[in-house]
């Protein structure tokens, strides 16, 4: 990893409403900034030779600290004066002023200094204008594009038109030396073989298959590719998307989500997103003439949640935005998709994105502590995961993952899996156990021989730990649906592990003939993994059943002496 990127380990714990380095801190709390970046130059010439669209005619464009910190790292470099980052997302909620900063980030990329020349004798990058500067604008509309374009005439001022000759029509601007921006919509065919030095693509959540979305993002990263070595990049700006459509918007939020759960390589996307923490109440606001009290408090934590995902654009008129919010005739899934950029679950997910964010706290297992556990297993076809739950407090803890794809012949480590099971009845006191028992049958036989007397309930009425999801159906069915009604309640939590935020997001509800709701991936070859959930929702379970066998001896509950 380059310098100029984020090391988690000297840095704060973000919260789970942020992601991306612009909202990075120091353990001081002060904001955490790039060692080595061109932005410094590039913000002050914007202030130079920009104005800013809605002020008054000689106001230069002056960026917020927010979009000032984005600046700096988009334009970080490594000590090579290589781009500490290949391509880019800015998520943000509607109004915040996407497009203006997109737009002076394209006269930037025409005239400005976004390219490495040399260091100093301070060691501090200087850049240069680029060569053969082609820029992009892209989108599935023209509507869209001229979001964009709309704004060039706007923020260019007489001293930026004569210093580069600028010429701006509709679709094109034009300046000295064959540079050019473009607007670009969905033609695919028409994009293959050009060689942009930076593209941005606008609204990705709008980038379906069907408006040939799809195919756009896969020429232009094409293209990208091509001039890499000169430092093409993309840079796409989107709100939150809506889940089940597959819009690239989706697709790029899957692939930081897995990237920061350890789950995928990380390739160098920034990927960066403000949204309203997960408490913030919508749908769970009471009605004014029922309860004003609740109404008047509700309201208050609305506002500010927005305050918090309006970020540095003040300009946002909250009191608007509520109000919008609260007019029956906008769906409440599109007010948080679109005013607090949260992306809603879709419609058949097991657990909403702000349900599970909001049990989220910051603890983690003690030694001694006393646990359930929960174990998927699987030796090649899917992940296998061991969770714990401990019993005082409901609260769950990933102790290990293991990815098929990570290790030689694309099989799981069983003998370390061994080994960290049994380390687990050293470390904790272990008063429950439940294991799947499908691919690791003499495993669980061995744990059970080796183990039994320490547990206090069995997995199943016939073994102590073997839980045969083949045959248990009904029983964890009826886990899945305590799992989802003690996060509702907030009577368990968990630490913002992000690959168990993969996994239990990733979850699809599955109806049984039992009248219950169990989970099931979202198709047989889905690679969105959910095997980290079922551990975690067999541990919490086996918790359930332990606690429920201490207040009453004889419900039905065998406690093993």
């Amino acid at each position: 990893m380059s310098d100029s990127r984020v090391r988690v380990e000297d840095l704060r714990a973000a919260p789970s409403h942020v992601s991306g380095p612009t909202w990075q801190q120091n353990k001081d709390g002060t904001w955490h900034l790039p060692k080595k970046t061109l932005g410094w130059a590039i913000i002050d010439w914007m202030a130079e030779y920009l104005k800013s669209p809605e002020g008054d005619e000689d106001e230069p464009f002056l960026l917020t600290f927010e979009q000032a910190r984005f600046i700096l790292w988009w334009y970080a470099v490594d000590e090579r004066g290589r781009y500490a980052y290949r391509g880019g997302v800015l998520r943000r909620l509607k109004g915040w002023g996407k497009d203006p900063l997109v737009a002076a980030m394209s006269f930037a990329e025409l005239c400005g200094p976004v390219a490495f020349s040399h260091f100093d004798e301070n060691g501090e990058p200087v850049g240069k204008q680029r060569p053969s500067a082609f820029i992009q604008v892209a989108a599935v509309s023209l509507d869209q594009t001229q979001n964009t374009f709309l704004l060039f005439p706007q923020m260019s001022t007489p001293k930026l038109v004569k210093k580069y000759g600028l010429e701006i029509m509709k679709t094109l601007v034009h300046a000295k030396g064959g540079r050019m921006i473009q607007g670009v919509t969905s033609s695919p065919k028409s994009l293959e073989g050009k060689r942009p030095t930076f593209v941005i693509m606008n609204e990705i959540q709008w980038w379906l298959e069907n408006n040939d979305g799809h195919a756009m993002y896969n020429v232009i990263d094409g293209n990208v590719v091509k001039r890499a070595g000169l430092g093409s990049r993309y840079l796409a700006i989107c709100n939150a998307h809506v889940p089940g459509q597959d819009s690239i918007g989706q697709r790029m939020y899957d692939v930081a989500r897995r990237v920061l759960s350890g789950d995928a390589i990380d390739t160098g996307l920034m990927y960066d997103n403000l949204e309203a923490p997960a408490g913030t109440p919508v749908s769970e606001i009471p009605r004014e003439g029922i309860d004003p009290e609740g109404f008047a408090e509700g309201l208050k934590k609305l506002a500010r949640g927005l305050e918090i995902a309006r970020g540095d654009a003040l300009w946002l008129d909250i009191d608007w935005i509520v109000a919008s919010i609260l007019d029956e005739n906008n769906p409440i899934s599109e007010s948080r998709r679109k005013f607090l950029n949260q992306v809603n679950a879709a419609e058949d997910a097991w657990m909403a994105t702000h349900l599970w964010d909001a049990v989220q706290k910051d603890t983690k297992l003690q030694r001694g502590d006393t646990v359930t556990l929960g174990f998927d297993g699987s030796k090649s076809n899917d992940h296998t995961a061991l969770v714990a739950c401990r019993v005082s407090d409901g609260y769950i803890e990933v102790i290990r993952v293991w990815n098929p794809d990570s290790y030689p012949m694309k099989e799981v480590p069983r003998d370390a899996i061994d080994a960290t099971v049994r380390s687990m009845f050293t470390r904790y006191k272990v008063v429950g156990f439940r294991a799947d028992v499908k691919e690791f049958e003499s495993y669980v036989a061995e744990w059970t021989k080796d183990f039994s007397r320490k547990l206090k309930v069995k997995a199943s009425p016939g073994n102590p730990i073997a839980f045969d999801m083949r045959g248990q159906t009904k029983k964890f069915s009826l886990d899945c649906e305590k799992f989802h009604d003690a996060v509702i309640e907030k009577e368990l939590s968990h630490n913002g592990d992000k690959l168990l935020a993969l996994h239990v997001l990733a979850a699809v509800i599955n109806p049984t003939t039992f009248d219950t709701i169990s989970i099931r991936k979202a198709s047989k070859d889905s690679p969105r993994k959910i095997d980290a959930a079922v551990a975690a929702i067999l541990a919490f379970g086996g918790r359930q059943e332990y606690i429920m066998a201490r207040g009453n001896r004889t419900g039905g509950v065998t406690i093993l002496s």
